[in-house]
């Protein structure tokens, strides 16, 4: 079952502005963030990362044409319903384990209609059951 939308990850081609400019204007804080083997930070409001940055030299500024919107993420309990469910319906799905940090999750990868990407989060205790 889904509980909530998770964070939204960007791309950016300007690490160090945006994270400024959402400290400055949204109040967010850069944070832990897993060691991922490609440059980024995450931004937290609260306790929660809100808003994950990658930096990618490839990214128009605004209005240009490429993509920033790289995924949504949405957190789930029910993990072996879920990958039943997508099994069924013959949705591939790929699984990915975040790298040890501030969570323990494993993200199942799909992509909607359009080719969105989206990851449905479970806790690592959920994925054991």
């Amino acid at each position: 079952m889904i509980e909530a939308l998770d964070h939204v990850n960007l791309r950016t081609g300007q690490l160090d502005t945006m994270v400024d400019w959402y400290g400055r204007v949204l109040m967010m804080q850069p944070g832990a963030r897993p060691a991922f083997g490609f440059p980024g930070a995450w931004l937290y409001a609260g306790d929660q990362a809100v808003i994950h940055l990658i930096e990618d030299g490839a990214v128009d500024g605004p209005g240009g044409d490429t993509l920033a919107l790289e995924h949504f993420a949405l957190r789930a309990t029910g993990y072996a319903d879920f990958i039943a469910r997508l099994e069924e319906m013959g949705i591939p799905y790929r699984l990915s384990r975040v790298p040890p940090g501030p969570v323990d999750v494993v993200q199942v990868n799909i992509h909607d209609p359009d080719g969105n990407h989206i990851h449905v989060d479970f806790t690592a205790a959920d994925v054991a059951r």
